[in-house]
């Protein structure tokens, strides 16, 4: 026989007190909510392909420019990691200077060559550059990750555009 203490007794649900609150289940957004949402998160990459179909709409811009901004792109980098005090970690600015001649080379080999070619040299680049952005967004270092998904959503997508309508 088991004893019932008053503590027992107090604790007993007698019906007159109310139901234990359950919690709320959350709604979960609608397919068109869960794309803003997404979109929202991404706002970087939205950006970009908007920039991309931008520039690329009425066809391909002169390679000297595509080639200029391949060179202007590390050097944000390095504008960027100064800022943010990246460059003083060991080894960090002599890669992106590294990544800067690199570029660079890359955009005057697409200058000395002829037509398409060149076309092709600074797509190229710009795929490289994109991977560049990719490690960067990876890693979190030297520029915002923001703007290496930004970046490399650009680059890739612009490089893809040159070689297409080469």
């Amino acid at each position: 026989m088991t004893r019932t203490t008053r503590d027992d007794h107090h604790n007993r649900d007698d019906g007159t007190r109310p139901a234990p609150a359950r919690p709320q289940r959350e709604s979960s957004p609608s397919g068109a909510g869960r794309m803003l949402g997404a979109l929202g998160h991404r706002w970087p990459t939205v950006l970009a392909l908007a920039l991309v179909v931008a520039t690329f709409v009425d066809g391909v811009p002169p390679v000297r420019l595509l080639a200029a901004l391949l060179i202007v792109m590390p050097l944000c980098y390095l504008l960027f990691g100064s800022l943010r005090g990246e460059l003083r970690r060991p080894g960090v600015l002599v890669i992106q200077i590294a990544g800067l001649l690199g570029f660079a080379a890359v955009a005057l080999v697409a200058l000395a060559v002829d037509g398409a070619l060149g076309l092709y040299v600074v797509a190229a680049g710009w795929l490289a550059h994109g991977v560049w952005d990719f490690t960067h967004h990876r890693t979190g270092r030297v520029v915002p990750r923001a703007w290496s998904e930004w970046c490399c959503v650009v680059d890739v997508f612009g490089a893809l555009a040159m070689a297409v309508m080469a």
